[in-house]
This record gives structure tokens, sequence and C-alpha cells, in this order.
């Protein structure tokens, strides 16, 4: 099942886009702005629909920040019409420009057809981004505002099982399993100085792993 991600400000818009490309069989995620667009690439979509004028970060921005990590078709969403705005949108990025209002024959016969001529490797896109994390999954690095966090390759591998399994409450002796493995030499309650080094280098603004007492830890994001 492809995986397509829905941004637009107007909450009718992304109903209806949902309702409408879930019933042609298309997993859809959606988001209201910017910043969430930028994090549903957690998802690694197939294929992105962004609106152009979204709160606290325009499309053109949004598809600037996420080209170097996303290699799937993007397609613009907006009710402006002159020629320099579709300019505008192909050199930030965008693969495409559909213009509101839109039929829905016409935003199906588009994606249909970017998703046929584009066979892309979902690993590019194996990203996730806050306002000051970047983490390239691919890569296996984290970026604090830009620079290199500096993470083992444990402390790497405990963020990425935290944000690929977001809101989910982990116990430290799991944590140790999936990552470690059951042979991993040591014991479950390194991972707690692990988790203590990981908020030293990437919880600078912002806090990413909640411990949930008694029980262990999750990634909030």
């Amino acid at each position: 099942m492809k995986k397509i991600l829905v941004a637009d400000d107007e909450a009718a818009i992304r109903s209806l886009l949902k309702e409408f490309l879930e019933m042609e069989q298309y997993l859809v995620y959606t988001a209201k702005n910017g910043m969430e667009a930028m994090e549903g690439l957690k998802y690694q979509p197939d294929l992105i629909i962004l609106d152009v004028n979204m709160p606290d970060m325009d499309g053109y921005t949004v598809c600037e920040k996420i080209r170097s990590y996303v290699d799937c078709p993007i397609l613009f969403l907006t009710a402006r019409t002159q020629e320099q705005d579709r300019v505008n949108g192909f050199r930030a990025g965008g693969d495409d420009y559909i213009v509101k209002p839109f039929g829905m024959d016409e935003m199906l016969a588009r994606v249909e057809a970017h998703l046929r001529r584009e066979e892309r490797k979902t690993s590019n896109s194996s990203v996730y981004l806050t306002k000051d994390l970047t983490v390239d999954f691919s890569g296996r690095q984290v970026l604090v505002e830009g620079k290199d966090a500096g993470l083992t390759r444990t402390e790497f591998s405990i963020v990425e099982l935290l944000i690929t399994n977001s809101s989910r409450v982990f116990e430290k002796e799991h944590i140790y399993e999936r990552v470690r493995g059951y042979d991993g030499e040591g014991d479950a309650s390194i991972i707690a100085e692990h988790i203590r080094r990981i908020r030293q280098k990437i919880d600078k603004k912002s806090k990413h792993i909640e411990t949930v007492w008694g029980v262990g830890y999750k990634w909030i994001g």
C-alpha cells in the first residue's frame, strides 16, 4: 500500500483528500502545518501533497528543507495562479502544481502518474525532522541545529528504536534486547546510562525522551 502525506492548514481539505485517497487504497497521513509535515517524513511517504499557504512555514520553505532528504514526488496545492508562483514551486523542488479548487479525478490522475513514473528508494526519505533535530536513518546520524550530535552506534540504535515507535513505552530490558541482542554483554541497567548520555547530546532545547517512572522510556518528539 502506497503512503501519501497530505499537508494543508484547512481541515476540510485534509479530510476530503484523506477520505478520497483511502478509498483508492492509499495509506494517508495528514499534517496541518509545516512542522507537522516535516515530522510526517518519519512515515516514509511515497508521495507528498503540500499546501503552499500554511502557518509557521509555507510549502515552498518546507519543500526546500526536506528535498535533500526526500526523493519522493512533491505536489503543491495552492490558490495562486501566477506563472512566478509555479516557477517558485519548481525551484523549491516540487514536481507538480495543482491549483485550488481542483477536481478529485484530476488529483487522483496526477497522483497515479507520479507514482508510476517515480520508482524511488524509500531509504532516501528515511529522515525525522523537528525544529532543532534531524535524524538521518540511512546515514545513521543525528544533527542538533545542524551540527553532528556525536551519538555512538548504540545510542543511535536506541534513538532509532524510540522514534520509529513514537509514543510507545519501552522497558529497559526490551530496549537492551532490541538494541544489543540477547547475547549482548552487560546489563539492561546500562540503558539508563545510554539514555542519560543521549539526553546530554540532543536535548539542547526540546525534550525528546520521556521517562515513564517504573516502566521505561518513550519518544515524545
